[in-house]
């Protein structure tokens, strides 16, 4: 609880900053304060707590995902120091809309009412509304902005519904509730339906096929930064906020409801690489692998045991991936308005330990050893065979096959002779130290755990 209070006054200081004129200082400011904010919520990995009748919980599960959110975002918010360069007078808004989404994310993983799980992916929406649209002389941006704002409502009020037919079967928006409820051989059909509706909006939020249609164009459009927040926070926070509402429904759902979840799981697989292998934008290159990628976590939820530990290693490991290949992204493509993967042409001569490391996240996300992209799919396809879903590892190992040949596509270009650059023209010293800090930082701990994974599956 301490944590989500910590991070909504760290955004309303942030606003508190602007208005001192103190302009310089809230990049600075908020990074401490979400260093500080990891610090303690670290230290409450062994509490297990409820708060106000339940309606926020501490437990290994919360803690465990907020430091993983809040290390993406300190990651966005020194990326945004460069990006935002030349658009002072509107940092404050900026930062502290990022800093308010991250609350409504934390909520939504510490819910243990549904009444504040909502609350929590509300917050979360109107930040990513606000952000996908925030550079309104970009056409593109607008359109993002306009297209996530229509079809985010859809969702929202998806779920919104499914939440009343909850509350209609059980008179109670308390998951834990909800969950002995769902026991229950007396349990109304309409808590069913209002399960399925709930998980419809919440694969919307990740992205899951057939609800992944929105993804590329609102990826594209977005300014590279929020894309950044929709591959990485919102995606993540998406699936464990599944996971936990799928735990508290799943009591007496009918078997066709697993057989539904490996039909997506598989469709997203496929339908993610398949398309990513015609695309030459990086930014729905990335989007389409999002996509497979959100396919392979959702098999976490075939484990009748809900094994966690292997969603959060997937998650650790996707998301450092994802933040340091956005990173390259922001910095290659920063000072142009298309995101053509050709803009990456010999980027190895303009700073070969950057491409090395872009290098390293595709890797990652292709599930080569030694990186943790590997070692995350090899637990979720041991989840499958526990599961007894043959099918679904031979589908997911195909899968990771196909998608190595659109990241070598990448190398190719990254690796290949500029045709009209020279290596004067681009010199090494003209990359902000930034972009090595959260690049180099975001690739070593996904290495780092790739070499210990025990240290998150422990």
């Amino acid at each position: 609880m301490y944590t989500l209070i910590a991070i909504t006054l760290l955004g309303i200081c942030c606003l508190l900053l602007e208005v001192a004129n103190l302009r310089k200082m809230i990049i600075p400011f908020v990074c401490v304060g979400l260093l500080g904010t990891l610090i303690y919520t670290l230290t409450q990995i062994n509490v297990n707590e409820t708060y106000y009748n339940n309606m926020l919980q501490t437990n290994s599960f919360t803690v465990v995902f907020s430091s993983l959110l809040i290390v993406l975002l300190l990651f966005i918010i020194l990326l945004s120091s460069d990006f935002y360069k030349g658009k002072e007078h509107k940092l404050a808004d900026f930062i502290s809309v990022k800093v308010f989404l991250l609350s409504g994310a934390i909520a939504m993983v510490s819910f243990g009412n549904l009444a504040m799980f909502f609350l929590g992916l509300e917050i979360l929406s109107i930040s990513l509304y606000i952000l996908a649209g925030s550079n309104p002389l970009s056409l593109n941006s607008n359109e993002a902005g306009f297209k996530y704002f229509i079809m985010g409502s859809f969702a929202s009020a998806i779920i919104l519904f499914g939440i009343a037919l909850i509350y209609g079967a059980t008179a109670s928006f308390d998951i834990a509730f909800i969950y002995e409820a769902s026991q229950s051989a007396s349990t109304p059909d309409w808590f069913y339906i209002g399960a399925i509706l709930i998980a419809i909006g919440m694969l919307f939020k990740a992205s899951i096929v057939p609800f992944h249609f929105w993804a590329p164009d609102v990826y594209q459009g977005s300014p590279t930064i929020v894309t950044a927040i929709m591959a990485t926070i919102a995606k993540v926070v998406a699936l464990a906020a599944f996971i936990k509402l799928s735990f508290a429904f799943a009591g007496n759902m009918s078997s066709y409801y697993n057989i539904l979840l490996v039909v997506l799981a598989i469709a997203s697989m496929c339908v993610g690489n398949l398309l990513a292998l015609k695309q030459n934008n990086i930014k729905r290159i990335l989007a389409f692998s999002g996509i497979s990628h959100a396919g392979f976590m959702l098999i976490t939820l075939l484990n009748p045991l809900f094994d966690i530990t292997s969603l959060l290693y997937y998650a650790i490991a996707y998301s450092t991936a994802s933040i340091t290949a956005f990173s390259i992204v922001l910095l290659v493509c920063k000072d142009s308005d298309q995101d053509d993967i050709d803009l990456f042409k010999g980027f190895y001569k303009r700073s070969p330990l950057l491409a090395a490391v872009f290098t390293g996240s595709l890797l990652s996300m292709a599930g080569i050893p030694i990186f943790s992209g590997f070692f995350a799919k090899l637990f979720i396809f041991t989840d499958a065979l526990q599961a007894g879903y043959p099918v679904v590892v031979i589908l997911g190992v195909i899968n990771s096959i196909v998608a190595i040949f659109y990241y070598f596509k990448i190398f190719k270009i990254v690796y290949s002779n500029p045709d009209e650059i020279s290596e004067q023209e681009i010199p090494h010293s003209n990359i902000p130290y930034v972009y090595y800090l959260v690049a180099v930082s975001a690739i070593l701990i996904n290495i780092f755990i790739g070499v210990y994974p025990s240290l998150i599956i422990n």
